[in-house]
């Protein structure tokens, strides 16, 4: 019964990684670009659910880093010709990964609503820094006139000026992430990160250096976003301060809360649904923003823990019942044992005592 369990866990993101790699093969070119955004901001999501969802840590500056590493392609691109992916992307990832190494060390040392407070502040700091200097374009942005290279001496590895190499980059490390995230979340750094969410102080009793594993995950989380914002850069050729604004790391927030906190890949799914139906109601309706709130809010109420509702209605926990029920039994044979130690126990008392 677990290895059938074990099965429907993994089918549906078979499937749906069949799907994702037919769809360039199926669809027009615009679809192809508009999924590649996607994929990209369900990186993004994902990257902050590591310390939302898992840290309890509620982050309003993440969009800074995945804006920085985009900053950093467009600075270190020659005017002309492409730059190179292997050592770009590693600058890119290393920035990111120093501002929020930075980040983190100032806004964990306080809790709460002081914690959004001050990451929101940090991000409008990044955002005011890049908006207001003219060595990256000042407000106006700067553009990024070819793509990054990816060459292995003189031969061209992949040619990400074509849409559907650079999807299939983009999906690749997508996958990479998720593998990622997910070794994580079930390694003890995992477990003690999730610790610390659920009851900081019993964390310090045990002997969880809290401070440290939070920080860790926060930097994990920011170079993970960076490299999100490096290829987001890429494929437009552009970068503007907009992409370090909050309103960026609010979007992805409600990313989060739409798939689901407690999950990897839920993100992902939140990213898919809102980027999907902002694509449909524009196409819809002039007030689409309007509408778009209203879904959000059903979503929102309908399946409060995210994805994972739904999954649940899909593919139900057959299995669990058998499950529950030895459970139930183990716990009610323990209680017995516990009652009969303590009846036996008393009437050592009691011989004790007329003794």
């Amino acid at each position: 019964m677990a290895e059938k369990h074990h099965q429907r866990m993994w089918l549906a993101p078979g499937v749906l990684l069949a799907l994702a790699i037919a769809l360039p093969f199926v669809v027009p070119t615009y679809y192809v670009q508009f999924a590649s955004k996607t994929l990209l901001m369900g990186v993004l999501a994902m990257s902050l659910n590591l310390v939302v969802g898992y840290g309890g840590l509620v982050s309003l500056c993440h969009a800074a880093f995945f804006g920085i590493a985009g900053y950093v392609l467009a600075l270190a691109s020659p005017k002309y010709d492409p730059a190179s992916l292997w050592w770009t992307l590693p600058l890119a990832v290393a920035a990111s990964a120093a501002a929020a190494a930075v980040i983190g060390s100032l806004a964990l040392r306080t809790r709460g609503i002081y914690f959004i407070m001050v990451t929101l502040a940090f991000g409008e700091m990044l955002f005011f820094l890049f908006h207001d200097s003219k060595f990256a374009g000042g407000s106006d942005g700067a553009f990024i006139y070819n793509k990054p290279s990816m060459m292995l001496g003189n031969i061209t590895l992949f040619d990400l000026e074509k849409p559907l190499t650079y999807y299939f980059v983009v999906l690749a490390v997508l996958v990479a992430v998720i593998a990622l995230l997910t070794t994580i979340v079930r390694s003890p750094f995992g477990h003690a990160l999730a610790a610390a969410r659920d009851n900081e102080r019993r964390a310090r009793a045990l002997g969880f250096p809290v401070f440290r594993v939070r920080l860790t995950a926060f930097v994990i989380s920011g170079a993970i976003a960076g490299v999100a914002g490096y290829f987001s850069a890429a494929q437009f050729g552009f970068v503007a301060p907009q992409m370090l604004g909050w309103h960026l790391s609010a979007t992805v927030l409600v990313m989060v809360l739409i798939g689901g906190q407690r999950s990897v890949a839920g993100p992902l799914v939140g990213a898919l649904v809102l980027i999907g139906l902002e694509e449909v109601l524009k196409a819809a309706t002039e007030h689409w923003k309007l509408v778009e709130g209203l879904v959000i809010i059903l979503i929102v109420l309908a399946l409060p823990n995210g994805v994972r509702d739904l999954l649940k209605m899909v593919l139900p926990e057959k299995d669990a019942s058998p499950v529950i029920a030895r459970s139930a039994a183990t716990k009610q044979s323990i209680l017995s044992k516990g009652g009969l130690l303590r009846s036996a126990r008393n009437d050592d008392a009691k011989e004790a005592g007329h003794g």
